[in-house]
């Protein structure tokens, strides 16, 4: 089964040559990293693309990447793994680690194959083509995610963390989220830094706390949850910023934006 890309044209430019132009000055610098898990945006390039670029562009991306978005659209299971085949992006296909998606929706998992969760889902999508640009040869996990308490939330990223240290070869996780939503400037980046205080706390049940509590519209506050708490079964000890901005940095309009944030866990 192959995923045709759904935003291409809208979030970033449908242009093969357009985009490997536009990913180049997104990612001016190219380094390798190795961190086990990171955080980047999903809007469209304009608002997000340069702070994504900068994310990406610092990391050693290996030749497997869990990508964890939220479930924007409502359909499909909580868990949803895309089963197989690959995913298409104007840059070629990116194909699916079908043995690690096996791996984590084995019998008893509460991850399960599902793909209409993904099909009108952009938040993966729109970090392949850095990641293609990263690692031609990297194999995709795609996951959507909605709707998980704290326990469930743990039993996933125990789940994913069991399969990376069982599987061969380096895995990074990829968590897909914007920050607070459609309010002030001022608003936003006081209630961005408190979601982000849980981030470098490697708190992963306090992120979703504090989501809740202070009413932050952090979209995937639950994929950056259960990076968090895979990687701090994988041995993870350190959380470092690599940037935040909102929308109205690029707009000019800061009446109500939407908070961007870029970091890794190692």
């Amino acid at each position: 089964m192959v995923r045709q890309p759904v935003v291409a044209g809208r979030f970033y430019t449908d242009d093969p040559d357009m985009l490997t132009r536009e990913l180049a000055s997104r990612m001016p610098a190219r380094g390798e990293r190795k961190v086990l898990g990171l955080v980047a945006p999903h809007a469209g390039y304009m608002y997000s693309g340069n702070l994504a670029g900068k994310v990406f562009g610092e990391v050693h991306v290996p030749d497997r990447v869990v990508v964890i978005c939220p479930n924007h659209t409502g359909l499909g299971v909580l868990l949803s793994v895309w089963p197989d085949g690959a995913w298409q992006t104007p840059l070629g296909s990116m194909p699916v680690d079908e043995a690690f998606v096996q791996a984590i929706t084995a019998e008893g998992s509460p991850f399960e194959r599902d793909s209409r969760a993904h099909l009108q889902e952009h938040s993966i999508e729109v970090q392949l083509p850095f990641l293609q640009t990263r690692n031609p040869k990297a194999r995709l996990v795609a996951i959507c995610l909605s709707g998980l308490d704290k326990t469930a939330m743990t039993q996933a990223a125990g789940v994913l963390a069991q399969a990376i240290q069982h599987s061969e070869g380096e895995t990074l996780l990829v968590s897909s989220s914007d920050m607070n939503h459609y309010e002030s400037q001022q608003v936003t980046l006081t209630k961005d830094r408190l979601a982000m205080d849980a981030f470098f706390a490697l708190d992963a049940p306090g992120l979703l706390d504090v989501v809740r509590r202070e009413r932050i519209s952090m979209c995937g506050a639950l994929p950056t949850a259960v990076m968090l708490q895979a990687a701090l079964a994988l041995g993870a000890t350190n959380a470092e910023s690599l940037g935040h901005c909102t929308s109205g940095d690029i707009s000019g309009d800061t009446r109500q934006v939407v908070g961007y944030f870029g970091g890794v866990v190692w």
